[in-house]
């Protein structure tokens, strides 16, 4: 085991097996727990903001780019819908223009 999966860190899960919640290919952040890495797991944070542990040889550690763990500290809050500044309407229009309609 790597000693970066023991402590805060991020890593990318390369196995999941009976761990459905684990996306394959999925980068997560990695808390320290010397219990944990001392029975050969990893406490790590899931989509639900939960930690959990899983067995340390699902992941491999990772060091991201600090504009990428900057990222993984912005505090996230429900996903805001964003709007268009496209009308249907005006891209209709515009095109009936161009068309000499």
């Amino acid at each position: 085991m790597s000693m970066a999966i023991r402590g805060k860190g991020f890593a990318i899960c390369i196995e999941n097996r009976g761990a459905d919640d684990l996306d394959i290919r999925k980068v997560y952040r990695v808390l320290p727990d010397r219990d944990a890495a001392a029975s050969g797991h990893v406490r790590v944070i899931d989509e639900s903001g939960e930690d959990y542990l899983y067995p340390a040889d699902y992941f491999v550690s990772v060091d991201l780019p600090e504009k990428a763990k900057r990222a993984w500290t912005v505090p996230r809050g429900p996903a805001k819908r964003r709007h268009s500044s496209n009308i249907a309407g005006q891209r209709t229009g515009g095109r009936a223009a161009r068309s000499g309609r």
